[in-house]
């Protein structure tokens, strides 16, 4: 879950390989990726885990291919599936994080933080990659504020490979 806006010029081919990585990583682990169907820092992130041999799947807020294009101004072709579901922005939001063992914070603003807060509230494992920016780089100063008690498991790391390894380590011993 992350930005669909492109990243800031001045940190933006750092930003890029970060994607790129992190894509690379959740296709090695042989793990199925679940994004907005979205431009921006998950449709960077599904191209390169397209690229090396990972299955994609695509949530849109839409509930036609036409709309995905005309209204939301999205790709049709940064996932291997796409699933319409006229749900809008934050239906989607929350489709993404049910459907999800582990959900993995990337950057983001306003609808990767809703994201988030679905995701903690709903006890998955979150993985946040610091140094990502947005609402990544605060999420350990939101769950302060937060004083929730339940299950969820947060794991916070700058490294892509190791940010994976640590959550999928969790999702094997909770499965």
């Amino acid at each position: 879950m992350g930005s669909s806006k492109a990243p800031d010029e001045t940190d933006a081919p750092r930003l890029l390989a970060l994607a790129n990585q992190l894509g690379r990583v959740i296709a090695k682990r042989g793990c199925v990726l679940v994004t907005g169907a979205t431009t921006g820092a998950p449709d960077i992130v599904s191209r390169a885990a397209r690229a090396d041999g990972g299955l994609t799947i695509g949530i849109s807020p839409a509930s036609s291919r036409e709309e995905h294009v005309s209204r939301y101004s999205l790709p049709d072709d940064g996932v291997d599936v796409v699933i319409y579901t006229g749900f809008g922005l934050k239906g989607r939001n929350v489709i993404n994080v049910r459907t999800s063992d582990v959900v993995v914070i990337f950057g983001g603003g306003i609808g990767t933080l809703n994201e988030f807060t679905t995701a903690y509230d709903e006890d998955k494992i979150v993985g946040v990659l610091e140094g990502s920016g947005g609402a990544a780089d605060r999420i350990r100063e939101i769950t302060t504020l937060s004083h929730k008690r339940g299950n969820s498991r947060l794991v916070f790391e700058s490294d892509p490979e190791v940010l994976i390894d640590t959550c999928l380590s969790i999702l094997g011993e909770s499965g």
